[in-house]
């Protein structure tokens, strides 16, 4: 049922002796080298099937390591565990909690909404409001969140510290979106990066050698997954990669202007492809630099974008590029979140975007 993890050496006890604080089931876990959800069953003494699942050589093992480290379940916590109300939370990290139709986190909502219905679950929905809003979410905030069995989190940008507390608290928290740099921490998300290969793989087949990836400047995991799918979709093809393949910016309607556009093209680019994100400002960048410079598209330049268009620019040219299945996503994070909640060991798989051939791309007029 569980795979070992990468355990600490013998007599190595993580918790310092002088400490203060109570061990918590995560460093149970991690001495074991099992995963918390296991701990949980193990210490719990549940008579059900899950736990019974469990061999006795890791049942061993987690005791071992509770007493090593004097572990003592927290009465309360218990109390807190058996008194289930059938409540998911979900907080989202936007200033404002989306109810446009047209916001791109509204198929989130709905594949959520659904699924918690099928589940037995009502739920909970959580802003952040109190404490500022995105960018200002204090611990007093994320605390508010156990008043549910689990709590579901959207958002490109969240509290690392405030979530890793939750997760190292044994409450079930599950991110809608990719967030491997928090250990421990139960995602579902889109597979971008053959997504983003795809696309370049579709350019470079109607004979585009030089592309160009317009992303916003910051390390958050949708923008990496989709670099690494464009990169990857570059080597595949055998086309130009190189540094000056992909532009960071900043502040991409300022930065991307109609003159680097022409620059590039001049220098041999026939093809940009920009990534999706909440503001969506690289695409509008691209479009709006693409115009200025009298380009027309796709006669002079093919464009692709990593994603679905904003809402609001509807009525323009649908993008070649990949749909992201939202829906499916927000019934994804249920499904897991319920089975933390119930103490399940469970994982969603990466769910795979639609290619979109859309209405931008074409054959380059000519080849450098």
């Amino acid at each position: 049922m569980d795979q070992p993890k990468k355990r600490a050496k013998p007599g190595r006890n993580p918790a310092s002796a002088s400490r203060t604080s109570r061990p918590r089931q995560a460093e149970v876990a991690e001495l074991a080298g099992v995963s918390q959800a296991t701990v949980s069953l193990v210490l719990s003494a549940r008579g059900d099937g899950r736990a019974a699942a469990i061999s006795e050589e890791t049942r061993q093992r987690v005791h071992e390591a509770a007493r090593s480290l004097g572990y003592v379940p927290d009465p309360a916590a218990r109390r807190l565990a058996a008194a289930r109300n059938n409540l998911l939370g979900v907080f989202s990290f936007t200033a404002t909690f989306p109810t446009d139709v047209q916001h791109s986190y509204y198929p989130f909502l709905v594949g959520v909404e659904q699924e918690a219905a099928a589940q037995g679950y009502d739920l909970v929905l959580f802003t952040g409001s109190s404490s500022g809003g995105a960018g200002a979410v204090g611990p007093e905030a994320l605390s508010r969140v156990r008043l549910a069995d689990g709590c579901l989190f959207l958002g490109r940008h969240v509290p690392r510290a405030e979530l890793k507390r939750l997760v190292a608290d044994g409450f079930p928290v599950v991110h809608l979106g990719r967030r491997e740099e928090l250990e421990g921490l139960a995602w579902v998300g889109a597979d971008y990066v053959s997504a983003s290969r795809e696309v370049v793989g579709h350019l470079a087949e109607l004979g585009h050698r030089r592309i160009v990836l317009v992303r916003e400047d910051d390390d958050a995991p949708p923008s990496t997954d989709r670099q690494q799918g464009f990169l990857d979709g570059l080597a595949a093809a055998g086309t130009a990669g190189g540094p000056g393949a992909v532009l960071r910016c900043a502040d991409p309607m300022r930065e991307l202007t109609a003159q680097r556009v022409r620059t590039l093209v001049a220098d041999g680019v026939t093809a940009f492809v920009a990534e999706e994100t909440d503001t969506g400002a690289a695409w509008r960048a691209l479009i709006t630099a693409v115009r200025e410079a009298g380009l027309s598209c796709p006669g002079d330049v093919s464009l692709g974008l990593l994603g679905s268009p904003p809402a609001d620019l509807a009525g323009q040219p649908v993008p070649m590029g990949f749909d992201i299945p939202r829906h499916r996503l927000g019934a994804a994070a249920v499904r897991l979140l319920a089975a933390l909640v119930a103490g399940e060991e469970a994982r969603e798989p990466l769910v795979a975007c639609e290619f979109r051939a859309g209405e931008t791309a074409g054959p380059p007029i000519w080849s450098p």
